[in-house]
């Protein structure tokens, strides 16, 4: 324990919270994607079901935490944070932004009456990912905000949006 804590430069137990929460997040993506897996192979309901479903869980998620170890040390020295276990809480941020943002751009698209049954499809995913951004951009820093990474989000939209060319907002 007392390594972890070194290696992200944890003072305080409630800062734990975030390797965790990242490892918790990581086993359940690979067990998602196992489940996915056994359905495209069609295994369910035979005997090789949890030894697949475990197998590749557990490949998964050694494989995603060595790749998301590679991205923290691709970022470290471009993100300024105090802390090393800041870098996890930003990368949740990131996952649960992206992951809502686009569950909430469905059910908004609906609101408005444009199903994929009375508009054309093209017409009906060109207006669903369009709505992405805008929603995109709020719940990063309200995500960012509970996560208690609200001056890094709020620096990055500033940054972002500039880039696209609507930092005269931010003047």
């Amino acid at each position: 324990m007392q390594k972890i804590k070194q290696r992200w430069e944890i003072q305080k137990n409630w800062q734990m919270l975030f390797p965790i929460l990242g490892t918790l997040l990581v086993l359940l993506t690979s067990y998602t994607i196992s489940r996915s897996l056994l359905h495209a192979f069609g295994l369910n309901n035979t005997i090789f079901e949890w030894f697949f479903t475990i197998g590749i869980t557990l490949l998964l998620h050694v494989i995603l935490i060595k790749f998301f170890l590679w991205c923290f040390k691709k970022v470290e020295n471009k993100w300024k944070v105090d802390y090393k276990w800041e870098m996890i809480a930003i990368f949740i941020v990131f996952a649960i932004t992206g992951s809502l943002s686009g569950k909430l751009a469905g059910p908004l698209v609906h609101w408005i009456g444009l199903d994929s049954e009375n508009v054309h499809s093209a017409v009906y995913w060109a207006l669903r990912i369009l709505l992405i951004f805008p929603i995109y951009q709020i719940l990063l820093v309200f995500i960012g905000w509970l996560f208690g990474q609200y001056q890094f989000f709020w620096d990055f939209e500033k940054k972002m949006l500039k880039r696209m060319g609507l930092g005269a907002f931010f003047s």
